[in-house]
């Protein structure tokens, strides 16, 4: 039993545009994935972290340990 009236041509042309879209969108999911792994990697630690503010007051404190 085989397909009738195959046309390989024509059947390739018409996949021609959604194939393109399915690479298009793997692209962009690997493109996030990259920015993902990147920003992970680069991320800054903050800054002043050896200084705490006492919630109550709001004065600087030296950190605790130190």
């Amino acid at each position: 039993m085989s397909a009738p009236k195959t046309d390989m041509y024509k059947q390739e042309k018409q996949q021609r545009g959604p194939m393109r879209g399915m690479v298009f969108v793997f692209g962009f999911a690997l493109s996030l994935v990259s920015l993902m792994i990147w920003s992970s990697r680069n991320g800054s630690t903050p800054e002043g972290a050896e200084t705490q503010i006492d919630g109550r007051t709001g004065a600087e404190a030296p950190a605790e340990g130190n």
